[in-house]
């Protein structure tokens, strides 16, 4: 359980530092690249007002509310226009501003424009802007490649610093999570620690008012009374034991002897000795046991398992209800499951059927004799054999128990 804890604990803060890094990344890099579209756009404002060249003169200062733009800019950026005609000839092309592209190669760009029939975008790594001309229409291209590279350079970094920063922050969290869930730690094991001891503790007078019963039963007879007192004890007993049993489970102290025993002639034996109760119940029990199914385990365990999921498939169920047992193999897998119609559970409730003293409905288990303990007996049982236990209803009408072992 302690485990467990520490295990969610780095995930959720990782998961949360992770969605907190992209976010910030995400935010950090839309403004650069919409900066750059931006500055680019403002570059090929300028060169539509003057014919795809700039001008002789370049104030380098705002003008129509366009921000300030550097005197070097003219120099700085590189070029290239493609004149067409209104039915799609191409008139001339201007490369003077710009060494990396030839006329071929640009008339080539301004076709692919000309065909997408957009205003604004990008080919390859050069914006764009199409524009209405004297003669048709210009198309102009201003080179991005310098600041997309430097955006690109950007991503990276940022994302392999992020990488390493999450790297650190795991570690760390590994590290300071132990010392986290220590005192969690220390109160779970000394409440573990109670229950086992407080058990053993109530064993002892538990045996004795058990034998004073019979003493007095002996001498003045059976009574209501005394029949009460024994019925009382023997509860109490089996409570104690079964909190016992789970506090050792959980401790890990519960010696299990792990051998190759036949897994589908103990789960058609348990389900036989349940046919009768079923039968007296009126309530219907069928099974579906998949032949020749062996596992490693403790035979002893595991029938207790199969006998508290039947016991509270009996004792939950509806009045004439069904339940239904299926026993298979899948590859390297071995599926139980128990399903049983009830009068009503809650999707939410199965989250919770397998906490200690968990009860759906406590006027019904005070009708049954139920401690609330069964089924997480059976969780550490399943635990144990390092399987995975779930409990699941499609229509709050049923419950199906599904238990998975893994074949060694």
């Amino acid at each position: 359980m302690i485990k467990k804890l520490r295990i969610k604990l780095v995930a959720a803060s990782m998961v949360s530092l992770l969605l907190v890094l992209f976010g910030i990344e995400s935010i950090v890099g839309f403004l650069n690249y919409t900066k750059i579209i931006r500055d680019a756009d403002r570059i090929l404002e300028v060169l539509q007002e003057n014919s795809g060249r700039f001008p002789k003169k370049f104030p380098g200062e705002r003008k129509q509310g366009r921000p300030f733009f550097s005197p070097e800019l003219p120099y700085e950026s590189r070029y290239f226009s493609v004149l067409f005609h209104a039915q799609g000839e191409i008139i001339s092309v201007d490369t003077g501003k710009i060494a990396s592209i030839d006329t071929g190669t640009a008339m080539e760009y301004a076709r692919k424009v000309w065909a997408k029939q957009s205003e604004k975008g990008f080919v390859n790594h050069y914006r764009y802007l199409a524009c209405p001309a004297a003669e048709g229409m210009r198309i102009i291209f201003v080179d991005c490649g310098r600041q997309l590279d430097s955006f690109q350079n950007l991503v990276i970094t940022a994302s392999i610093v992020s990488l390493l920063g999450l790297l650190l922050v795991l570690l760390l969290l590994v590290y300071l999570s132990s010392r986290i869930v220590k005192p969690f730690s220390d109160n779970y094991e000394k409440q573990k620690r109670f229950i086992t001891d407080a058990g053993h503790e109530l064993k002892t007078p538990l045996t004795i008012i058990d034998a004073d019963t019979e003493v007095l039963e002996m001498d003045v007879g059976e009574n209501e009374w005394l029949g009460d007192i024994r019925n009382q004890t023997k509860r109490l007993t089996d409570l104690t034991n079964a909190l016992i049993l789970l506090s050792r489970m959980e401790e890990g102290r519960q010696k299990e002897r792990m051998i190759e025993f036949p897994l589908s002639d103990v789960v058609l034996e348990t389900v036989s000795a349940f046919q009768a109760p079923a039968k007296i119940q009126e309530k219907a029990l069928d099974s579906t046991v998949a032949p020749m199914i062996s596992m490693k385990g403790d035979e002893k365990a595991i029938r207790g398992l199969l006998t508290i999921l039947l016991d509270n498939a009996l004792k939950y169920s509806d009045e004439k209800g069904t339940i239904a047992l299926t026993l298979e193999k899948q590859k390297n897998r071995i599926f139980l499951t128990v399903y049983n119609t009830t009068g009503q559970i809650k999707k939410e409730q199965t989250g919770h059927l397998f906490e200690r003293f968990y009860r759906m409905d406590a006027s019904r288990n005070a009708q049954t004799g139920g401690y609330g303990l069964g089924l997480s007996i059976a969780a550490a049982t399943v635990a144990s054999h390092k399987g995975k236990i779930t409990a699941e209803t499609e229509d709050e009408k049923s419950l199906r128990i599904t238990v998975m072992f893994p074949v060694s």
